[in-house]
């Protein structure tokens, strides 16, 4: 068995036949303007990389272009940080235990709470040499919460996402004084692209989770989606 799941492609326009793990909170947007209709949907997972899009460019929007003192914004930055955590574990929970992917979640929450330490190691306790590095050991925890969701989820999306973390960091030293809004447009960036687009993964699994009636379901669903 192919480590992909060649049969999807790395990039398309969202489905809408979804498992019934991707329907539980599914939150829909239907917008008109005369004769104009804009409809979005976003899984608890788009809700995710919204959330995070929102808070990563809030973070280094304000250290970029607002003279608030490192001090305090280290402080708002942990709580909001944490927040963001919680509210990651809270609207996925159910989606990564149907997935048995829930060590994702331990993953990216233990890569945030690092990047949270270095960050306060910098600020509030005064290590202030280590501070040039900040943007890239951002990058950098990114890059390898994007790769274990690339081998955890079998998707070329999340490695080719990792790697554009990666290929940015070597870039820093050539933007100068830019480089906290350089970082926040390749993090926010590709967290709101990804919350737009369906990427690929592996095929879908049988766990008890489900109710037989949810599987049943899953199953319909799967059929129709290679139907069309």
């Amino acid at each position: 068995m192919p480590f992909f799941n060649s049969s999807e492609p790395i990039l398309r326009f969202k489905q809408e036949t979804l498992d019934f793990q991707d329907q539980v909170g599914l939150w829909q947007i239907h917008w008109q303007w005369g004769d104009r209709t804009i409809s979005r949907f976003y899984t608890r997972i788009d809700q995710i990389f919204l959330l995070w899009g929102m808070i990563t460019a809030l973070i280094f929007g304000v250290a970029q272009f607002c003279q608030i003192t490192w001090t305090t914004q280290a402080l708002v930055w942990t709580g909001l940080t944490l927040l963001g955590v919680l509210g990651m574990g809270l609207l996925a929970w159910f989606w990564v235990s149907v997935e048995r992917l829930r060590w994702l979640i331990y993953s990216w929450a233990g890569l945030m709470i690092l990047g949270i330490l270095y960050t306060d190691l910098c600020i509030l306790a005064g290590q202030w040499q280590l501070s040039p590095y900040l943007c890239s050991v951002w990058l950098g925890l990114s890059a390898l919460g994007y790769l274990l969701m690339g081998w955890g989820m079998r998707s070329r999306t999340f490695l080719l996402t990792a790697g554009f973390h990666l290929s940015a960091i070597p870039l820093l030293p050539y933007t100068g004084h830019w480089q906290f809004i350089m970082t926040g447009l390749v993090i926010a960036g590709c967290l709101l692209f990804l919350s737009e687009v369906q990427w690929d993964m592996r095929p879908p699994i049988e766990f008890a989770v489900l109710t037989v009636e949810q599987r049943q379901f899953n199953h319909t669903q799967q059929q129709k989606r290679r139907i069309g």
